[in-house]
């Protein structure tokens, strides 16, 4: 068992790592909370490479993040201007 000592030392440890590697460790830590079902695992593989051949082929067009979250935002704002009143 890690010591409350020990477990600092493992985050600051962490906190030297890249982004890329601090992304790998996290996903490691949530999978052993919350392991993935390997079916939906599989089928969001498959959404991501069709998508992502979808991108590459011109089928689709990228938007911008920034522009989806505006959009949102502005949805989100527009369902709440009813509850104000």
């Amino acid at each position: 068992m890690v010591t409350m000592h020990g477990m600092k030392e493992i985050i600051e440890e962490a906190e030297c790592l890249s982004v890329e590697e601090r992304v790998m460790v996290i996903d490691s830590l949530l999978r052993t909370i919350n392991p993935p079902l390997a079916d939906i695992e599989s089928e969001w593989i498959e959404v991501a490479q069709r998508r992502l051949a979808e991108l590459r082929s011109g089928q689709v067009e990228a938007v911008p993040g920034s522009e989806v979250f505006a959009k949102i935002s502005g949805m989100l704002h527009m369902e709440a201007l009813p509850f104000a009143e």
